[in-house]
């Protein structure tokens, strides 16, 4: 089935939930990074935070999550929009990390320090940014955080990611659960002890679980209404034109070095490591 977002309300309007489904879109993008294994889990877990705090976008809103830690993977960055397009990309690829206690070791990849940026493109003249020091660095408890004491709203954050015996993403996905004003924050912390009890969101998902399912598992007890379905997919806006102009954005100097340096000049973009070829006579015609 297709990668894709519910977002629902409680009928007392006490809650709102959203619960998706990114295995295609991680396997796709870590399939692109090179990522080695527990580099797959990490950026996997953050493309899912970006896809589920993608839903409380609206029009042509855009989100940024930046991760920023002192372990081998460096720094992560993960884009997304209203319409569920959503890109990422790793500093460092090779976490080179064992398991621990069995469990791939994300926060040791991350590293024990470090910050989560939130940048917003809300449409307005300066994008909103926000940065809160990482808790845990498993990344869901670090999202619930920002959402929690940054945004003022009491949350919940579940994302994961499981490997195949290959090594390959079998499952992605993940919840988020708010408590909305005038609501009681006791009532979210209530339905936190029954997740305890939940099974894996990936575990559900390879037992062919949707996400709607989910989310009647996740608000056991709640009558809700859904308010939104939207597919995730893959999408990096990168063009030739557009590395063509960043090219040109070097100046001068700089181009004269590439054409006295190279007869020919390839350019990958971060993102979708997708390669752009110039010729010399092209990287000249760039010079102003």
């Amino acid at each position: 089935m297709q990668d894709h977002l519910v977002r629902v309300v409680t009928e007392d309007g006490h809650l709102r939930a959203a619960a998706a489904d990114t295995t295609e879109l991680v396997r796709e993008i870590c399939r692109r990074q090179q990522a080695d294994l527990t580099a797959k889990v990490a950026l996997g877990r953050l493309l899912t935070g970006a896809a589920l705090l993608g839903c409380l976008l609206k029009g042509s809103q855009r989100l940024a999550l930046m991760v920023e830690g002192n372990g081998p993977l460096g720094r992560m960055m993960v884009e997304t929009d209203a319409a569920g397009s959503i890109r990422g990309k790793l500093q460092n690829p090779v976490a080179g990390l064992p398991p621990r206690n069995d469990r791939f070791d994300v926060a040791g990849a991350i590293g024990r320090a470090g910050f989560l940026h939130v940048i917003k493109d809300l449409g307005l003249k300066e994008p909103y940014r926000s940065m809160v020091q990482l808790q845990t660095s498993e990344v869901g408890e670090d999202l619930a955080w920002y959402l929690t004491h940054s945004e003022q709203v009491p949350s919940c954050v579940a994302v994961g990611v499981e490997l195949d015996e290959q090594g390959e993403v079998a499952a992605a996905g993940g919840f988020l659960v708010q408590a909305l004003p005038p609501g009681d924050p006791e009532q979210l912390v209530a339905l936190e002890e029954g997740l305890s009890r939940l099974e894996p969101t990936t575990s559900l998902l390879r037992q062919g679980i949707s996400p709607a399912l989910i989310l009647s598992r996740v608000l056991e007890g709640h009558q809700f209404s859904v308010q939104q379905e939207t597919e995730l997919v893959f999408n990096c806006p990168c063009s030739r034109r557009q590395i063509s102009d960043m090219l040109a954005g070097l100046g001068n100097a700089e181009i004269d070095a590439m054409i006295l340096e190279q007869a020919g000049a390839e350019v990958a973009c971060d993102y979708c490591c997708e390669n752009y070829s110039f010729t010399k006579e092209e990287r000249v015609s760039l010079r102003s």
